[in-house]
């Protein structure tokens, strides 16, 4: 799989703040894993009624590979959840 481009926008909260960071996975090792993390996320559709999350949640925009999905607390499963960690984590 060629080089990819995964970003994570987190928004909302108590603080109201946005959060941006993306991590790029062209010569990394572990691009693999990245890539299948970021399939697994996308490919999870929202449930239904979680329209608008809850109040002071967190709203999460996720993009990989020309995909952009949105997901509010507390829907998020849990590679959503763990790739929004990482990136937030290891992102610039």
């Amino acid at each position: 799989m060629s080089a990819v481009r995964i970003e994570v926008v987190r928004s909302g909260g108590f603080a109201g703040r946005t959060r941006r960071a993306a991590v790029e996975t062209d010569g990394r090792p572990d691009a693999p894993e990245w890539h299948a993390l970021a399939d697994r996320a996308l490919a999870a559709a929202p449930p239904p009624g979680s329209g608008g999350g809850v109040p002071d949640g967190f709203h999460y925009g996720i993009s990989a590979g020309g995909r952009t999905a949105h997901w509010a607390d507390p829907y998020l499963t849990e590679e959503q959840a763990e790739l929004v960690e990482r990136v937030l984590a290891e992102g610039r």
